[in-house]
């Protein structure tokens, strides 16, 4: 009889544990492949599909980046870092202040790895990411993968060739998975809404910038004497026209040229490189400070007249080599002008797709050879154009304050990723604040560089873009104290950067008093992580624990994350009413337990989780772990009130933002 009831009691517990299971569903999916590079290097291929209505965070997001993390092995080392493709959906989150890059549907990641054994072995790691529903309700999902490596010298059958089955154990799903791919056909879709957009806006761009281009003082003189070139050297006008337009399709191989070597050389990979690393974005910085320099008329680019004597000479043979030599010379000639405008552009796109350079360069060049053709075909329209002049320079000056502001974008980004300081949200701002006002009082002549012309009275376009410029200063300067911008979200430091924020001062001034009624000890973590509204609390449960028992008052848990976008709506809406307030702070024991946060406990704290058997380091997994495997949940924001015991009060809360609701 006991040995009935101990097989009845153990099919209850599997069947119990199995159901346990199934209610905490993942909400992307992974595949995982193999793609061999050569007899010692693959690329590890990982790509999630999120659930309908679903969408993931990816390795720039500015909140909850994806990460990939690979357990410590011998037998293999990383080459250069993670890229992922398509390029991500990128959008400002108001609420969230902050920049956010996700993908709705399918993304790819891909990380490059080199044999240091000639053994079979395994790769394994897990992805950590965040997931959420288009209405805000986000869960932390941390799947793990494992790859089966076999060297060359051992067997090859682990390597994507053509029409080879790869082994490859999802964990995720905890079983096996035999995926047959074909080398010809295994491309990744790389379209996503968004992506075509994105290299339109940059055509987009970049068609400007050629426009501009065609006012510098380098090219603007040659368009009349490039098109009486090819007038007054042809036997007749159809034959004139056609080596004009030639010399304009040249125009635009040649730049286009360009953009596809810089895509070829650079690729994809080097995107992630771009973004996280100090030394590109240094150098970038410092090159836009020299193009700015410039233009400013402190030297000028050059190239070696050497170079540009050969061209030249080549150009007088005449015929379609002739015509193609004369616009290489056009290009190496006015380089001095258009270098800081290509380069500018090369640089902003060699950092996305590996498209956008070509694209870029297309742009430009297009923009750049129309002139000359349109007015080789129209030769009438020569006499419509403004006389050279002053005005020439002025607009180099103009694109050299550009190319000073956006140049601080790389420092930026530098000084983020490294945590150095030295560029935060407020000097951002003065910085720019102080370059666009110096060019609106240029454009009103009340600032001279050294090749400008005397300025008698100013025309009305000068005058409009004066205002434009001033406008814009304005708009900047709420930013000093705590307005989000958010126009210029793509180009700002964070706002947490910004030491002086207004709003969070009124939301301490209107909210309740800080004297610590519900505090035994200083809080764990509370360095780095806050409760909203001036509340005070704890960030460890078993710290809160303590302390409740001391004041014989229950806790109050809020499982949340720095990338919640519900559960800053729950604090903005529902926390800030007065009487949740009052209750928050005078009732309860508050306990944030932020399940995305990535700082690493000491050993010494790790846990070994009784729902997955995983050791949790950080305390992100740590508090994710508790709230699955006590109340079987994964998403936040989620509430729960508790007993000096432990023990659970009421039914807990989610997203809700029913104010009385919340207080019952």
């Amino acid at each position: 009889m006991k040995f009935i009831f101990s097989i009845c009691a153990l099919l209850l517990t599997l069947y119990i544990n199995n159901t346990y299971s199934q209610n905490i569903k993942k909400h992307v999916s992974w595949k995982y492949s193999i793609t061999k590079i050569s007899d010692s290097e693959v690329d590890l291929v990982f790509t999630g599909t999120s659930e309908k209505d679903w969408h993931y965070y990816t390795l720039k997001d500015e909140l909850n980046p994806l990460t990939i993390t690979f357990e410590k092995s011998n037998e293999f080392k990383k080459v250069g870092n993670i890229s992922e493709f398509p390029k991500p959906i990128k959008e400002y989150d108001s609420l969230m202040s902050a920049n956010r890059s996700f993908f709705e549907h399918t993304g790819t990641f891909k990380q490059r790895v080199k044999y240091l054994s000639n053994k079979p072995f395994v790769i394994k790691g897990n992805i950590e990411y965040q997931a959420c529903l288009l209405d805000g309700m986000c869960v932390m999902e941390n799947p793990d993968f494992s790859f089966k490596i076999e060297p060359p010298s051992t067997l090859k059958t682990d390597i994507i060739t053509n029409d080879t089955t790869v082994q490859i154990t999802n964990t995720d799903s905890n079983k096996t998975d035999a995926i047959a791919l074909n080398s010809n056909n295994a491309k990744i879709d790389t379209t996503v809404p968004g992506t075509n957009d994105s290299l339109w806006m940059l055509f987009i761009i970049s068609f400007l910038a050629g426009l501009a281009a065609i006012f510098t003082p380098c090219v603007f003189p040659m368009i009349p004497m490039t098109v009486s070139f090819f007038m007054n050297n042809s036997e007749n006008k159809r034959k004139a026209k056609f080596q004009a337009l030639v010399y304009g399709i040249s125009i635009i191989l040649i730049y286009t040229v360009i953009g596809t070597i810089v895509a070829v050389t650079l690729g994809a990979n080097f995107a992630n490189f771009l973004s996280t690393h100090w030394l590109p974005n240094i150098f970038f910085f410092l090159i836009f400070i020299i193009f700015a320099t410039s233009f400013f008329g402190m030297f000028e680019i050059t190239l070696p007249s050497w170079l540009v004597n050969k061209a030249d000479a080549k150009s007088d043979k005449g015929g379609i080599l002739g015509s193609f030599f004369m616009a290489f010379t056009l290009v190496l000639v006015s380089f001095s002008c258009t270098g800081p405008i290509v380069g500018a552009i090369l640089v902003k796109s060699a950092g996305g797709q590996v498209l956008e350079p070509i694209v870029g360069m297309f742009g430009f060049s297009l923009a750049f050879a129309l002139p000359f053709a349109t007015f080789a075909f129209f030769p009438s329209l020569l006499s419509r154009l403004p006389k050279s002049g002053g005005w020439l320079n002025s607009v180099k000056v103009v694109l050299g304050f550009l190319e000073l502001a956006l140049g601080l974008k790389f420092l930026s980004i530098a000084d983020q990723t490294y945590h150095w300081g030295i560029l935060d949200r407020e000097v951002y701002l003065a910085l720019w604040i102080i370059i666009f006002a110096l060019m609106g009082f240029y454009l009103l002549g009340k600032l001279k560089f050294a090749h400008d012309s005397e300025l008698k009275h100013i025309g009305v376009p000068r005058l409009f873009m004066a205002i434009v410029t001033f406008s814009f200063v304005i708009y900047m300067i709420p930013g000093m104290f705590g307005a989000p911008l958010k126009v210029l979200s793509g180009y700002m430091p964070p706002q947490s950067s910004l030491d002086f924020d207004i709003n969070k001062l009124i939301r301490k001034n209107t909210t309740v008093s800080n004297e610590t009624k519900n505090l035994c000890e200083k809080p764990k973590y509370n360095e780095f992580l806050h409760l909203p509204h001036g509340l005070e609390g704890y960030f460890d449960y078993e710290q809160a624990l303590a302390c409740a028992k001391k004041l014989n008052k229950p806790i109050f848990i809020d499982f949340t994350g720095h990338g919640c976008v519900n559960c800053r709506q729950m604090e903005a809406n529902v926390w800030s009413d007065p009487k949740v307030l009052n209750k928050l702070q005078n009732d309860f024991i508050v306990l944030a337990l932020y399940v995305d946060d990535k700082t690493e406990l000491p050993e010494k704290e790790w846990i070994t989780s009784k729902y997955d058997g995983k050791v949790k380091s950080s305390i992100g997994r740590k508090n994710a772990d508790l709230q699955i495997s006590k109340y079987n949940v994964n998403a936040q924001p989620y509430y729960v009130l508790l007993d000096t015991n432990g023990e659970i009060l009421v039914s807990p809360r989610a997203y809700d933002l029913d104010i009385d609701a919340f207080i019952e």
